[in-house]
Formats: C-alpha cells, structure tokens, sequence
C-alpha cells in the first residue's frame, strides 16, 4: 500500500495548477479593470446630470445664450489641458468611422479624456455626441471597455444605445460588436 505521493507526481499536480493560473489570471484581471472602468463611468453618468442642469439654468437666466458656448463654457471649466489626438477603436477591431472619430482631446481634472463633436444642424433633437474615455489615454483605447459616449441634448445627455433594445445592446457590447452600446448596456446591469 502505498503512503502518499512521490516527488513526480507532486510536480505533475504543480504544473497543472501553474497552467490553469496562467490562463485564468488575465481573465480576472480583465474583468476587474472592466468593473472599475464601469464603476467610474457610473459616477460621470451623474455629472453630466449636474452639467445638463447648469447648461439648462443658465440658458433660463440669460435668454442670449447659445446652447453650444454654453456646453462649451462648462465642460471646458473641468479641462486640465489638451493633448494630442490618439487611436480609440471599436471592440471588433475595426476602426471608427467619421461620426465617432475625434480630434480634440481634453484631459480632465480627474485625468480622464473627452472630446465632443457639437452639430450645426438644428433640425434634430441631439446637439452633439461626446467621447469619454474613463483612464485617459491609458490602453486599451476602446470603445466599450474604457470609452464611452453620450448623446448631447439640449436639457440631457444619454448614453449611447439608450433607446435600443437590451438584446441591440448586449449584441453590439461583444467581441464582434462596436461597443458604442455599452455606455447604457452596462448602466442598466448587462454582463462584461
């Protein structure tokens, strides 16, 4: 009858065990850079709350304001400093069209970047769309793990795939999606 186990199978065991961490390591430390990424995209979802008010405010109380100087005036009041544009791609890989390239980079007080595209055209409902990436211009630069976006209103801001289905959003929020949906499909509870 044999008494435990002999120093090979010991080994065996041990390198088993060092290949499921290697493997599993880096899937839990994704997961918990994507809860952080998540968690301080919770908190920007209410200062832009606190921004639409005062955008709104301010308009009330001086009639010759135009929506955009006024957005401008105080998002600008939380830039740190510019800096050079960088490469932000979609989750699939594939590089963003125009609507959701941008080139005005602003670092804010916390360290995060912004940029935003405000539209001429009064004819619609949505005055612009805005580019939040949650640590800066640290990697992965891509939409749905560390960038996010907004709809810009005229009294609100909404996350982008707000107004989509939960399954339009858990779809585009995969490996073979863009990720822009993520800004709400994470907001309401969907699974990284």
């Amino acid at each position: 009858m044999k008494k435990g186990f002999t120093i090979v199978e010991v080994s065996i065991l041990f390198i088993i065990f060092l290949i499921v961490a290697f493997l599993v390591a880096p899937l839990s430390l994704d997961n918990t850079q994507q809860v952080k990424n998540t968690s301080r995209w919770r908190i920007v979802q209410d200062e832009f709350k606190n921004i639409a008010y005062s955008i709104t405010t301010q308009m009330k109380e001086n009639p010759k304001l135009t929506f955009n100087d006024t957005f401008e005036e105080i998002l600008n009041s939380d830039v740190k400093k510019s800096i050079e544009p960088y490469k932000i791609v979609f989750m699939n890989g594939s590089i963003p069209d125009e609507t959701y390239r941008f080139f005005d980079f602003k670092v804010t007080q916390s360290g995060a970047v912004v940029a935003y595209k405000l539209f001429q055209n009064n004819r619609t409902p949505i005055k612009g769309i805005l580019m939040y990436d949650v640590n800066g211009k640290n990697k992965p630069n891509t939409w749905g793990k560390d960038v996010y976006g907004l709809n810009i209103y005229k009294d609100r801001f909404e996350p982008f795939g707000k107004t989509e289905s939960i399954q339009i959003q858990k779809n585009d929020c995969s490996k073979n999606g863009t990720g822009l949906y993520c800004s709400n499909y994470y907001l309401t509870g969907g699974e990284f």
